[in-house]
Protein backbone atom coordinates (compact mmCIF):
# COMPACT_ATOMS: atom_id res chain seq x y z
CA UNK A 1 0.00 0.00 0.00
CA UNK A 2 1.47 3.31 -1.07
CA UNK A 3 1.81 6.11 1.46
CA UNK A 4 1.22 9.68 0.32
CA UNK A 5 2.46 12.73 2.22
CA UNK A 6 1.36 16.22 1.21
CA UNK A 7 3.26 19.40 2.01
CA UNK A 8 3.36 23.03 0.98
CA UNK A 9 0.11 24.31 2.39
CA UNK A 10 -0.16 27.51 4.39
CA UNK A 11 -1.69 30.95 4.70
CA UNK A 12 -1.56 33.26 1.69
CA UNK A 13 -3.29 36.46 0.63
CA UNK A 14 -5.74 36.51 -2.23
CA UNK A 15 -3.90 36.68 -5.52
CA UNK A 16 -0.92 34.83 -4.15
CA UNK A 17 0.55 31.46 -5.03
CA UNK A 18 1.39 28.17 -3.35
CA UNK A 19 2.94 24.96 -4.58
CA UNK A 20 1.75 21.73 -3.03
CA UNK A 21 3.82 18.56 -3.17
CA UNK A 22 2.81 14.96 -2.61
CA UNK A 23 5.55 12.42 -2.03
CA UNK A 24 4.74 8.75 -2.54
CA UNK A 25 6.49 5.85 -0.90
CA UNK A 26 7.01 2.47 -2.44
CA UNK A 27 7.44 1.25 -5.96
CA UNK A 28 5.36 1.55 -9.11
CA UNK A 29 4.42 5.22 -8.60
CA UNK A 30 4.67 5.76 -12.35
CA UNK A 31 2.07 3.05 -12.98
CA UNK A 32 -0.80 5.10 -11.62
CA UNK A 33 -2.73 8.23 -12.35
CA UNK A 34 -2.73 10.81 -9.56
CA UNK A 35 -5.18 13.43 -8.43
CA UNK A 36 -5.71 16.35 -6.10
CA UNK A 37 -8.94 16.89 -4.21
CA UNK A 38 -9.99 19.44 -1.61
CA UNK A 39 -12.49 19.69 1.20
CA UNK A 40 -13.72 22.92 2.73
CA UNK A 41 -15.43 23.01 6.15
CA UNK A 42 -18.98 21.73 5.92
CA UNK A 43 -18.60 20.67 2.31
CA UNK A 44 -17.97 17.42 0.50
CA UNK A 45 -14.56 16.52 -0.86
CA UNK A 46 -14.29 17.69 -4.45
CA UNK A 47 -12.09 17.04 -7.45
CA UNK A 48 -9.43 19.63 -8.26
CA UNK A 49 -7.01 18.14 -10.80
CA UNK A 50 -5.67 14.85 -12.12
CA UNK A 51 -2.78 13.62 -14.23
CA UNK A 52 -2.09 10.42 -16.12
CA UNK A 53 0.71 8.12 -15.15
CA UNK A 54 3.13 9.51 -17.72
CA UNK A 55 2.05 13.09 -17.20
CA UNK A 56 0.92 13.68 -20.78
CA UNK A 57 -2.75 14.11 -19.93
CA UNK A 58 -4.35 16.33 -17.30
CA UNK A 59 -7.80 17.46 -16.23
CA UNK A 60 -9.04 20.28 -14.01
CA UNK A 61 -12.17 21.35 -12.24
CA UNK A 62 -13.77 24.36 -13.90
CA UNK A 63 -13.22 26.41 -10.75
CA UNK A 64 -9.43 26.12 -10.98
CA UNK A 65 -8.90 25.93 -14.74
CA UNK A 66 -6.25 28.40 -15.85
CA UNK A 67 -5.05 29.05 -12.30
CA UNK A 68 -3.82 25.65 -11.09
CA UNK A 69 -1.34 23.31 -12.77
CA UNK A 70 -0.78 19.66 -11.88
CA UNK A 71 2.50 17.97 -12.73
CA UNK A 72 4.54 14.98 -11.67
CA UNK A 73 8.14 13.84 -11.46
CA UNK A 74 8.19 10.05 -11.61
CA UNK A 75 11.91 9.94 -10.84
CA UNK A 76 11.12 11.58 -7.50
CA UNK A 77 7.81 9.80 -6.88
CA UNK A 78 6.19 13.21 -6.45
CA UNK A 79 3.13 14.99 -7.80
CA UNK A 80 2.72 18.75 -7.58
CA UNK A 81 -0.07 21.28 -7.64
CA UNK A 82 0.97 24.82 -8.55
CA UNK A 83 -1.77 27.21 -7.43
CA UNK A 84 -1.75 30.78 -8.73
CA UNK A 85 -4.20 33.67 -8.39
CA UNK A 86 -5.59 32.13 -5.25
CA UNK A 87 -9.03 33.14 -4.03
CA UNK A 88 -10.63 32.92 -0.58
CA UNK A 89 -12.94 30.22 -1.94
CA UNK A 90 -9.86 28.03 -2.55
CA UNK A 91 -9.50 27.67 1.23
CA UNK A 92 -9.66 23.96 2.07
CA UNK A 93 -7.70 20.92 3.09
CA UNK A 94 -6.01 19.59 -0.04
CA UNK A 95 -5.49 15.87 -0.52
CA UNK A 96 -3.51 13.94 -3.08
CA UNK A 97 -4.67 10.50 -4.13
CA UNK A 98 -3.57 7.61 -6.29
CA UNK A 99 -5.95 6.32 -8.95
CA UNK A 100 -6.55 2.60 -9.18
CA UNK A 101 -5.33 2.59 -12.81
CA UNK A 102 -2.74 4.32 -14.96
CA UNK A 103 -5.40 6.71 -16.16
CA UNK A 104 -7.61 9.00 -14.11
CA UNK A 105 -11.08 10.38 -13.76
CA UNK A 106 -12.84 12.74 -11.40
CA UNK A 107 -14.57 10.03 -9.38
CA UNK A 108 -13.43 10.06 -5.78
CA UNK A 109 -14.25 6.38 -5.25
CA UNK A 110 -11.82 5.37 -8.01
CA UNK A 111 -8.85 6.70 -6.06
CA UNK A 112 -7.45 3.97 -3.86
CA UNK A 113 -4.91 5.70 -1.62
CA UNK A 114 -5.04 9.08 0.10
CA UNK A 115 -2.68 11.38 1.93
CA UNK A 116 -3.45 13.05 5.23
CA UNK A 117 -4.06 16.44 3.66
CA UNK A 118 -2.49 19.89 3.88
CA UNK A 119 -4.35 23.06 4.86
CA UNK A 120 -4.53 25.95 2.42
CA UNK A 121 -5.99 29.21 3.72
CA UNK A 122 -6.48 32.23 1.46
CA UNK A 123 -7.22 35.52 3.16
CA UNK A 124 -9.13 38.31 1.48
Amino acid sequence: QVQLVESGGGLVQAGGSLRLSCAASGRFFSNYGMGWFRQAPGKEREFVAAISRGGSSTDYADSVMGRFTISRDNAKNTVYLQMNSLKPEDTAVYYCAQHRTGRYNTVLADFQSWGQGTQVTVSS
